[in-house]
């Protein structure tokens, strides 16, 4: 049996591998983005090339899309160029975005009166998890469509969770985000506290790393705290982003998410600073400044 056709919408730092892996799984695949580079880019690695989402969905037979935030997705899917447009019957539509679960849900259902099933598919580990294929997946929808989608995703991650029915991938994925913002922020706050009490704080690093307070936040955004290397795997604006979403969850759903709200302020005030475009480990620099100290191996 023949792999089906691809359609996939999003280019970005995260897109761009992700569809890059399915042309390695010898899928054909037709993209689509907003500027052309890379559209031109995976063209001659032996991508089509489509005009409009409305055209890719079209041409493919499941279509998969990476976008930025909850308006980009409800525009790409819903407007007259969009995905809904050019859906068939039987299609399959794969959002691998964070987006609101509210949203997703909407999409879902505005999928199922097409005659498409429709799963929410957000991932986890960042740009060197795109490219070498270890991402996490975090899926909402319905028991046949995550087997259709299954060995489409085997290509594209290690860690593959059916989470529930639609949504239950962006609620995982807020989850997820919540726990990373804030072990950022706090592992800022110790490492800055080491050197501004005089302390190595690679050292510190190193014990916190053989206790308790191990985690693969400290070890390697940790290390890109001491070296100020905050060139982005994951942007802070992106990661503010998921960090409203699950502000707004919280209060759709009744619960207080007094650590997630103080950590996207932190993340919030690191964009209005002009600082939205390093790695979300340049939280850092936020600390740093409030506490008139650098990490020591940068002084």
């Amino acid at each position: 049996m023949s792999n089906p056709v691809i359609g996939f919408i999003g280019l970005g730092i995260m897109g761009k591998p992700i569809a890059r892996n399915l042309l390695k799984a010898s899928y054909s695949v037709i993209v689509h983005n907003r500027s052309r580079a890379a559209v031109e880019e995976l063209s001659r690695e032996g991508a089509q090339s489509a005009n409009s989402s409305r055209e890719v969905a079209e041409r493919s037979e499941i279509v998969i899309t990476m976008l930025p935030d909850s308006p980009d997705a409800e525009l790409v899917y819903t407007s007259d160029e969009g995905i809904f447009a050019g859906a068939k019957a039987g299609m399959l539509l794969i959002d691998m975005s964070s987006i609101s679960p509210i949203v997703a849900r909407k999409l879902a259902a505005e999928a199922q009166k097409l005659g498409c099933n429709m799963l929410d598919a957000p991932v986890s580990g960042g740009e060197a998890g795109a490219i070498g294929a270890t991402l996490s997946i975090m899926i909402g929808g319905r028991t046949d469509a995550v087997e259709r989608a299954m060995p489409i995703f085997q290509w594209l991650g290690k860690n593959i969770i059916h989470a529930g029915d639609a949504g239950a991938g962006q609620i995982t994925k807020a989850a997820n985000q919540m726990v990373v913002g804030t072990t950022i922020a706090i592992v800022s706050e110790a490492l800055v506290l080491a050197a501004k009490a005089g302390v190595d704080p690679a050292k510190v690093r190193q014990a916190l790393l053989g206790g308790f307070a191990q985690s693969k936040i400290l070890e390697a955004h940790g290390q890109k705290m001491l070296e100020h290397n905050f060139k982005p795997g994951f942007r802070i604006r992106l990661h503010e982003k998921d960090m409203k979403i699950a502000v707004a969850a919280g209060f759709e759903y009744g619960v207080p998410l007094m650590v997630t709200s103080q950590v996207a302020q932190m993340m919030s005030a690191m964009d209005s600073m002009g600082h939205g475009d390093r790695d979300h480990s340049g939280l850092v620099k936020l600390v740093e400044e409030m506490a008139n100290t650098e990490l020591a191996q940068n002084k």
